[in-house]
């Protein structure tokens, strides 16, 4: 059905829906469009500098967190493409994609870092770290659980009830919206929490990463604490409709977390990935956690068979806990054992 309203400057002859886009009155649409192409570019770039770096880590640590770097970037490039969805107006086909994508891709991005950071409270400490594919087990069952509630949301709500969501009272709509993310934002908060025991440990290489995770996430819950007020406390119309306010809150979101999530965290692990390994920080390739087992069967060995000469046998261990064999100093003892 062709509009009677003439179109906004900057538009030609196309459907209302996508005013946004390109009205130049109204500037919020394309800014907001302008850097999230950007952060699809930027993420794009990354997504291959990370490709490209991947195939020159020695760090079999390193490599073990690469997937879930990329499920990462990956998310963080559907973020910034979602923003299309909350810039072109509220309709019957843009409603499920908001409601169903906005949580599910920000599980993805909170999931990889809360799997990232549990694997960084092991490196820490000289651990046995988590494999690759327990990691990858761990970020995508996490998400799928945000993938669960929002299919059933869609189901009851548009399947069963027949309820429109872009027809729904604006109150209603946002209360809606802010509930199906309770999830997220719980997990967003649990990653927070673990991200700080990354700090908790002798090495200092690993201890890098887990401060951008937990700057990363700590903005992220600025921000999601900022939209999720606005959302819910700004003014409501007096015929209970869409306020005019509620897709560029929504849309800023987007594009601020999603570079927040690009220049607090992507970045800085593609530096990390180029800095060749540092004995003195981190924990040796060589499986450091089998030295802590041969050093117990070598001090069990040395308690309950002393040497019959009389002497003891002490066994140092390197600081940095790698798995070369141990050190053993002779302290003969004078005395009984001299005659």
């Amino acid at each position: 059905m062709a509009s009677t309203i003439a179109p906004p400057p900057g538009c030609g002859n196309i459907d209302p829906d996508y005013y946004f886009l390109c009205d130049v009155c109204a500037a919020w649409g394309i800014g907001l469009e302008t850097l999230a192409a950007a952060g699809i570019l930027a993420s794009l770039v990354l997504l291959m500098a990370f490709f490209v770096l991947s195939w020159m880590v020695k760090d079999e640590n390193k490599k073990n967190m690469i997937p879930i770097q990329f499920l990462f970037i990956l998310g963080t490039l559907g973020i910034f493409s979602l923003t299309f969805a909350f810039i072109i107006r509220l309709n019957e086909k843009t409603g499920p994609i908001r409601f169903n994508s906005y949580g599910v891709l920000f599980a993805l991005c909170f999931s990889c870092l809360l799997t990232h950071a549990s694997n960084l409270t092991k490196l820490v400490r000289g651990r046995s770290p988590l494999s690759k594919l327990s990691m990858l087990i761990y970020a995508i069952g996490l998400t799928f659980i945000q993938i669960i509630i929002a299919v059933k949301y869609t189901v009851i709500t548009v399947g069963r009830d027949g309820i429109d969501v872009a027809k729904m009272r604006r109150e209603q709509r946002n209360k809606d919206f802010v509930m199906l993310l309770s999830y997220v934002f719980v997990l967003m908060v649990f990653s927070f929490i673990v991200s700080m025991f990354t700090s908790c440990g002798p090495y200092k290489g690993w201890k890098r990463h887990g401060m951008h995770i937990c700057i990363t996430l700590l903005f992220s819950i600025a921000i999601w604490s900022s939209w999720i007020s606005m959302l819910l406390l700004s003014g409501i119309s007096s015929d209970g409709n869409q306020s005019q306010w509620d897709d560029p809150i929504l849309s800023v979101a987007l594009v601020v977390n999603g570079w927040v999530f690009l220049m607090m965290y992507t970045v800085p692990e593609i530096c990390f990935l180029a800095i060749p390994h540092q004995p003195e920080d981190y924990p040796s390739e060589e499986i450091p956690w089998k030295s802590t087992g041969r050093q117990q069967s070598v001090e069990a060995a040395s308690t309950q068979a002393p040497d019959k000469e009389g002497a003891e046998e002490d066994v140092l261990f390197p600081p940095n806990g790698t798995g070369s064999q141990p050190k053993v100093n002779h302290l003969h003892l004078t005395g009984a054992g001299m005659i």
